[in-house]
């Protein structure tokens, strides 16, 4: 795999540092492709910060220039997200904003891709749904939902594409074990959560050639839950 050359949406979020400092361990090529624009990126990583990955051009522009730099583009891991715990009867819905956030960019960035992706022999997207999907608990409907767009996206795409070398899969997550959800849930028991470089791993096998007879497939990754 050393020579292979991996894009990350989001990649400045937990999960996405997980996957990044995995993937450099494994010798791949790595571009981080983030909202955010004062990050700093490891040595030897593509760092293109301040895009927006709702907005096609954005995407497109983003994904072209990781193409160029590296001279190809084999995998693209769709991070970027955004997650809001919210009842339906708020004042301020935030059913768009969850669409944006975890279906849109997905899609534009896929869509960016697919040119690169297709040159490759073994083209990549692995998207990250959630477990939580499934079935939206209280408060989960706008989130649910939109990562409900995310598994249909891959389902649909990897179909589309199987005449092609290039597959789509999702990981669908359980609870991840960050800062910010022991925060938010003090009494529960991390244990039984998913280590961000666990989930890394299984995503980084999606990208992987070892991993040409799945696609369309959606796996739960859910810990001890």
């Amino acid at each position: 795999m050393s020579e292979r050359v991996i894009a990350v949406t989001g990649g400045h979020g937990v999960l996405g540092r997980a996957v990044v400092e995995a993937a450099l361990a494994d010798g791949l090529k790595v571009a981080i492709i983030d909202h955010a624009s004062d990050q700093t990126a490891p040595d030897g990583v593509l760092e293109l910060g301040g895009v927006d990955l709702t907005d096609p051009a954005s995407a497109a522009k983003a994904i072209d220039a990781v193409a160029a730099h590296f001279g190809r583009l084999d995998a693209l891991l769709n991070i970027a997200g955004g997650f809001v715990w919210q009842t339906t009867d708020d004042a301020d819905p935030a059913w768009g904003k969850m669409f944006a956030l975890n279906l849109t960019t997905a899609l534009n960035a896929s869509r960016a891709a697919l040119p690169h992706l297709k040159r490759s022999d073994e083209g990549r997207i692995v998207n990250v749904g959630a477990n939580g999907a499934l079935k939206a608990a209280a408060g989960m409907g706008a989130y649910a939902a939109s990562k409900s767009g995310v598994h249909r996206l891959t389902e649909g795409l990897a179909e589309e594409l199987k005449s092609s070398s290039v597959t789509v899969n999702a990981v669908l997550p359980s609870i991840l074990d960050t800062d910010q959800n022991r925060k938010d849930m003090p009494d529960a028991d991390p244990a039984k959560w998913v280590q961000p470089s666990d989930l890394a791993r299984v995503m980084l096998f999606l990208a992987s050639p070892e991993s040409r007879a799945i696609t369309g497939a959606l796996i739960p990754v859910t810990g001890r839950v």
